[in-house]
């Protein structure tokens, strides 16, 4: 077992760095914490790191990601989210939905069609990271 302090990066390719960037940016809030050229930027929320990455976002021999989300303290956080998603018209894949197991969330796209959650979960909601 490799130990670890949870997910906190990920790698997307993208066909427009700064369309994908700005989008990441309006939605959650997140910064550019390293720039190195137009091709590649990272960004983040405070505690994790999305990095953009210039390609084909089509190219099928490339990695295939099902999706990214980004979790919220509460319930009606993500349907105030919603509110806002729909209001923005981002591109919806999934709407708001209650699950089972307790937690909401929806599905949007980013830019590049990526699929984007936004999730409350009850029992990773509540948690805080501290450094």
């Amino acid at each position: 077992m490799i130990r670890n302090n949870g997910m906190r990066h990920l790698a997307l390719t993208v066909r427009d760095v700064d369309r994908t960037k700005a989008f990441y940016e309006r939605v959650f809030g997140m910064k550019v914490v390293w720039q190195p050229d137009p091709e590649n930027v990272y960004l983040s929320s405070g505690c994790d790191n999305l990095a953009l990455h210039r390609g084909d976002g089509g190219d099928p021999s490339a990695q295939h990601l099902d999706h990214l989300g980004f979790v919220l303290s509460s319930i009606s956080d993500v349907e105030a989210a919603w509110q806002w998603a729909q209001a923005e018209h981002l591109e919806v894949a999934k709407p708001l939905r209650r699950h089972r197991d307790g937690s909401v969330s929806f599905y949007i796209r980013d830019p590049d069609g990526n699929v984007v959650q936004v999730l409350y979960e009850p029992t990773i909601s509540q948690q805080r990271i501290v450094s």
